[in-house]
């Protein structure tokens, strides 16, 4: 038996893309997003990506009879654009699902920067897309992995305290220093939550560099990689390969090979026999956590720097950013099912990404995945949205105040009812 691990997990996320929104819009037209754009992008990935990926994981299971296992969390917005424009995607989930050979994970259901904002909200929406995890595909989600990978010490609390025992996130440099992101951690100021740390170089030779044929390590084979993973975890338990799925075939095109190397992986992993695949449920059952890390400011997956300056690293993100959490109180009051499901979906990570004016290395990233030519023309559009969004939460707030002041004089004014009593005679 394998004495080390692999443990094999991917993101799966479609964002709720918006319309082209004018200033002339706010307030005559509460129809926020690119229905065109958001189903004809769905159906591409799903058929260069989702579908293909999943029935070549489902055939390594079934191939290696249990052997190969994998992770994944998918979120709520990405689930509700299956069930909407592709519904066989969900349908391959759950044929993954029945194996018994993959995890589904928690995560925010609008893929959300909600733990960075608000706790409340946080816990909603984790609560949420678990709900949903378990309704489609019979799992209760035990591990957490939170937006983008975004942890911190008082995230990790919170996500304690909501039930989750193991959580993901990045092997960043800056905090883990000296030590090896191939074992167990804990946090530190909650110990008893156990955190699995991506090898954000291995990860990245595979989503970022395969194809590039002017990288020194071009082409990447199964065999070679293998040999990697195993001078990484000379030191460690596990190698912990986190990335996004869409690197299959949408981001690394099926040209490229990407296919065939993943097909080719487990068999040259399982024919070494240094490591053996595992869940990451099963991973910290089957080590013990080595030590502590502190992480006292959120790191992430994201850019050189492995922190949240993608998402809030200007002024323009982060006046996005407080308008749309500084409506959680009246939302909560005026509790409307519909208003809720569109400020669920502004909340989403992309549009803040889309605002990011990072350059240099991290710039072409960013620009791969930005709908928008520059970043104000993301932040004029979303604020223009927030603005009408505003407008109807404000109307819905004030309706309410008018219903509750007339419910309160029709109860000044009622005359108060008299019980009237019958006598009964008395018997003799």
């Amino acid at each position: 038996m394998a004495s080390k691990s692999i443990c094999l997990y991917f993101q799966v996320h479609q964002p709720t893309r918006l319309r082209l929104y004018r200033f002339f819009d706010i307030g005559k037209d509460s129809h926020y997003y690119d229905d065109f754009a958001n189903r004809t992008i769905l159906r591409r990935v799903a058929q260069k990506c989702y579908l293909p990926m999943n029935q070549l994981m489902l055939e390594l299971i079934g191939q290696y009879k249990g052997k190969f296992k994998i992770a994944y969390s998918i979120s709520g917005s990405a689930l509700e654009q299956f069930q909407r424009f592709a519904p066989e995607v969900i349908e391959s989930f759950k044929a993954l699902a029945a194996t018994g050979c993959v995890e589904f994970l928690a995560e925010t259901y609008y893929h959300s920067l909600a733990s960075l904002a608000s706790e409340s909200e946080f816990r909603h929406q984790v609560q949420k897309q678990a709900a949903l995890i378990e309704e489609l595909f019979g799992q209760k989600p035990v591990t957490f992995r939170n937006t983008e990978l975004i942890y911190s010490n008082g995230i990790g609390e919170m996500v304690y305290d909501m039930g989750y025992k193991t959580m993901l996130t990045e092997g960043a440099r800056h905090i883990m220093g000296w030590q090896s992101p191939n074992y167990v951690y804990t946090g530190e100021t909650q110990p008893k939550l156990k955190l699995l740390l991506r090898n954000y170089n291995l990860s990245d030779d595979i989503a970022f560099r395969f194809s590039n044929k002017g990288w020194n390590m071009w082409p990447l084979t199964a065999e070679k990689y293998v040999n990697w993973m195993k001078e990484s975890a000379k030191e460690g338990d596990i190698v912990n390969l986190f990335m996004d799925y869409e690197t299959f075939g949408e981001h690394q095109s099926a040209e490229s090979g990407i296919f065939e190397f993943m097909r080719a992986l487990p068999g040259a992993v399982l024919k070494d026999g240094t490591f053996g695949f595992a869940t990451p449920a099963e991973v910290v059952k089957k080590y013990k956590p080595v030590s502590d890390i502190a992480v006292e400011d959120p790191i992430s997956w994201a850019d050189e720097e492995r922190d949240v300056t993608a998402w809030l690293g200007n002024e323009l993100q982060s006046e996005a950013f407080k308008k749309v959490y500084a409506m959680t109180e009246k939302l909560a009051i005026v509790n409307d099912e519909d208003l809720y499901a569109d400020w669920g979906h502004l909340q989403e990570s992309d549009h803040f990404y889309y605002m990011c004016t990072k350059f240099f290395s991290d710039g072409e990233v960013h620009k791969y995945f930005n709908p928008y030519d520059t970043p104000y023309e993301a932040f004029i559009n979303y604020m223009n949205v927030i603005s009408d969004f505003q407008i109807r939460l404000d109307e819905k707030r004030a309706a309410l105040d008018v219903k509750e002041t007339a419910h309160q004089e029709l109860k000044k004014v009622a005359p108060a009812k008299k019980t009237v009593g019958r006598k009964v005679a008395k018997k003799k």
